[in-house]
Formats: structure tokens, sequence, C-alpha cells
């Protein structure tokens, strides 16, 4: 079952909120596992505000010596793993990465953003070759407006799309996406008589999902051909 991690250096990029958002939508339709593998535990303090799905587990880590075995007892259980990382290099996230089939590493539109994504791209990197294997990933811009991009924000794509892979959907600076860590579950949980834009938050939930899908797809159909 795939295992998806959400990795970046900076603090404040969206890591929590992409995990939450994706994790929900994916348990739309099929068994998802949550790990909190960051000592904040916003993860952890999200499944506690309200009554989760069925569909949705969440796993609070016990640490470095403990990841490696709840990420395989996690894909007996779900179709989907979903690991929350924390922010710093470490043995756990080390291990992690390496477990991954896709690492996400969610980025702000500033210099100092671009360049913890950069960062993350060469741990991942320097993971995959002790490991012997490439280790998918990909840079998606969260907490972005939707307005026209500014000179620097059309800057700092470009330097990142030199780098390693962008998503082309963005998570936009939306209420009903911050309104979880408020409300706990997912958009679909959330009343419209206390938060607004409940709909466009699910287009672009919806359409960051989708485009997640297509990239594991592609990345288990290009394993398959060098197999």
């Amino acid at each position: 079952m795939p295992v998806i991690s959400f990795a970046t250096s900076k603090g404040g990029a969206g890591k929590t909120t992409s995990t939450i958002v994706l994790g929900t939508e994916l348990a739309e339709g099929t068994e998802v596992i949550m790990i909190d593998a960051d000592p904040a535990k916003r993860l952890t303090r999200w499944s506690s505000l309200a009554p989760l799905p069925p569909s949705v587990k969440v796993v609070t880590s016990q640490g470095e010596r403990f990841i490696q075995d709840e990420i395989s007892d996690a894909q007996h259980e779900a179709s989907f793993v979903l690991i929350d990382l924390e922010g710093s290099a470490s043995r756990l996230t080390s291990f992690a990465i390496a477990e991954s089939d896709l690492v996400i590493i969610p980025s702000g539109e500033e210099q100092q953003d671009a360049d913890a994504a950069i960062e993350t791209l060469a741990e991942i990197e320097m993971e995959g070759r002790a490991r012997r294997r490439a280790i998918s990933s990909a840079i998606l811009f969260a907490r972005t407006s939707a307005a026209v991009k500014s000179k620097l924000e059309k800057h700092i794509h470009r330097e990142l799309m030199k780098v390693g892979r962008v998503m082309k959907t963005e998570l936009h600076r939306r209420t009903a996406f911050s309104s979880l860590h408020n409300a706990g579950g997912g958009l679909r949980q959330l009343d419209p008589a206390d938060v607004n834009g409940i709909e466009k938050a699910l287009i672009n939930a919806q359409a960051y999902t989708s485009e997640v899908i297509d990239i594991l797809e592609e990345t288990h159909h290009a394993e398959a051909a060098e197999s």
C-alpha cells in the first residue's frame, strides 16, 4: 500500500494541513492511516477535536525505534499511509523517507521556503542513494494566494522547477483549510454557517488528491518498466 510522507525543514509551510486534506479526501473512498511523527503533535491534536470517519485512523509515532514497524503495520491495515514528519533532519525522518513511495514537500513562495524545499530534496536524494532506489518526490505550493503571482513568486516557482517536480495544483490559503485545525474532521464536516468558502476548498482539495494519485500511478508504472 502506498506510503506518502510530508517533509520540510521550514515551519509553517502547511505540512500538517496538507496531510489532513489529502488524508480526509482519500478516506472518502478507502481506508487511510495517518502517522503523526512530528514532536509538535498537531495531527494528533486535530484528531482529538472531532470524531474521525471510520475510514480514518491517526497513529502517534513512538519515535525512531518504532517508525518502521508503525509504517509496516499501517500498510497491512489501510490502503494509504500518510506520515506527517518532523521539520528537522533526524533518523526518524530518514527511516520514514526510505519507506515512502512519495515524499510531498509543502512550500511557501518566499526564498526561505524555497531553500528549505531544496534542502529536503537533497535529503531525499541522499536517502535514495543509500537505499539504491529512486524515491519519488513532489513540491506542493501551499498556503498560497489565488491571485496573480508576483515577480518574486514566479521566480521561486521557476527555481524550484529546475531542481525537482512541482505539483500543478496548489493548496491556496483558505479559511476552510485553516478551520480544520479548530474544528477537526475534514472539509465535508465543516459547517457552512460557521466557515466560508468550503465549496472552493473542496474543489482545490479534490484537484490536489487527484494529482497525488496520478503521481503515484506514474511512479508505479516507471518502476514496473525498470524491473
